[in-house]
Formats: structure tokens, sequence, C-alpha cells
């Protein structure tokens, strides 16, 4: 970890997690809920360094977020809002989430030196 002038401690961003979720006709507003309401259970990652709900059209879903090693990343897939996608998946899906392991080649966040 490496602290920058203006007191944020940061990390390397190396690993992150590329989901697509397809949502069930009728159920669009439903997987947006989820997709909101799992923030708070996110925030108690340690290890999320960032993450980002979108919605790309009326019923395709997507969740990116990024982590410092792959360790940190294969414990939010174990944890909570990984379960409750493999809990609640067959309601809300019309197919299984795409979840794609992807290297991040660069970033900026913020508190990051310009």
């Amino acid at each position: 970890m490496e602290s920058t002038g203006s007191g944020w401690v940061s990390s390397m961003i190396e690993f992150a997690l590329s989901v697509t979720l397809k949502a069930k006709p009728g159920k669009e507003k439903d997987v947006a809920d989820f997709l909101r309401s799992a923030r708070s259970v996110v925030e108690q990652e340690l290890g999320t360094r960032a993450w980002f709900a979108l919605q790309f059209d009326e019923s395709t879903f997507g969740v990116f977020d990024v982590f410092p090693d792959d360790e940190a990343r294969q414990a939010h897939l174990a944890g909570g809002v990984g379960q409750a996608l493999a809990a609640h998946g067959a309601e809300l899906f019309s197919v299984e989430p795409n979840i794609q392991s992807v290297d991040v080649l660069a970033y900026k966040l913020p508190g990051d030196d310009a």
C-alpha cells in the first residue's frame, strides 16, 4: 500500500470482475432493486476497491468491480452478493449470469495523484 500526498491510502488494482445479467421479462425492476441493495453488502468488503452496478438497456444489467489481488476477488465471489445471486438467480434472470475474471491494465480512482 502506498500513501498519496492527500493522505489517501491506496493499493494497486490488478484484478476485476465483469458480470452481465439478463432480467426475466417483468423482473427488470426487481433486478435493479437487487443491485441497489447489494451496495450495503459490498461496502463491508475491505478487498473490493470499487464496485459499480449498471443498466445497459431495459433488461440487461451488469456489475463491474475491482480488487487488489485474486484473493479479494475470490472472497467477493464467495461473499454475500454472490450467494444472493445464486439464491435468486432462477427467479430474476433469464440466463445464467456471465461472470468474467479480467485483468486491470490502468485505472484512476478518487485520491489518485494526477
